[in-house]
Order: C-alpha cells, then structure tokens, then sequence
C-alpha cells in the first residue's frame, strides 16, 4: 500500500504523522510512505530580479528539509521508512498530482495547516484535496 503524508511543519501535520505510526498495524503488509512538503510559490517577478533560479531553488530545498524534519525525526524513530518529496505550487494541487503520479492508495495529512487567514478566505488546503484527489483521504484532527 502506497500512502502520501503531507507536511506542512505545524502540530497537526505532525499529528497526521503520529496517527499513521500508531495505526500502521491496519495495514495487511508494511505500507510505502511518501513524505511530502509543498512550498507555496513565491511570485518571481521582481525577487528574480535580485536573486538567481539556483538561490531561489535552494531556498526551497532549505524551507522544504526544514519543515519535514520532525516528521522525518518521528517515522525514523518509529522504524518507518520512507521517502521524501518536495514540492513548490499551490500545496492542494500539487498533493492530489503526486498522489496520481505515485498511484497512491490513501492520503493521510492534517485537518488544517498553516494557511491561516487565507485558508478561511480560500478553503483549507484539506477541503480542496478532498475534492481533488482520485483516492480516499484521511484527515487527522
């Protein structure tokens, strides 16, 4: 079985991750998990002016290993392997692609994130993978 967890650093991610090295006995063989973080975009316009592609691509790379490292920490810790991936894109689109891409059987992830205002003005990043993704999708709390 082929799971996506996607991060996004905040205790309710992490709580996603706990929940899947808690319950991974629910599972008839050991499931292959894809840890995902997917960087929002940063409007290129004029930062592409002042910094390069290969600063800005490394600024990602930073941000994205950062925000994975607790929850890397824990499945490690749990005996979990896994895989990494990080993205940069609008977080709920990108997390339904990979799910195709990597035929997915189950997404597990957060019941909310680190959206704030915007996510109430736009809808969670949760709602619209729920409407997005072509397999089931577990929300944590």
């Amino acid at each position: 079985m082929k799971i996506l967890l996607p991060v996004d650093g905040s205790d309710c991610a992490l709580r996603a991750v706990d929940h899947l090295i808690a319950h991974s006995a629910w599972f008839r063989e050991v499931p292959e998990i894809h840890l995902l973080h997917v960087h929002a975009p940063i409007p290129i316009g004029r930062v592409q002016a002042h910094i390069g592609k290969e600063t800005l691509q490394a600024y990602y790379l930073e941000e994205g290993q950062e925000q994975l490292s607790a929850a890397q920490a824990r499945l490690d810790a749990s005996g979990h392997f896994h895989t990494t991936h990080i993205h940069v894109g609008q977080p709920a689109e990108v997390i339904a692609k990979i799910a195709g891409e990597l035929k997915c059987d189950l997404i597990v992830m957060g019941s909310h994130g680190r959206s704030g205002v915007a996510g109430l003005v736009m809808g969670s990043v949760a709602s619209r993978v729920l409407h997005l993704a072509s397999c089931p999708v577990l929300l944590v709390k």
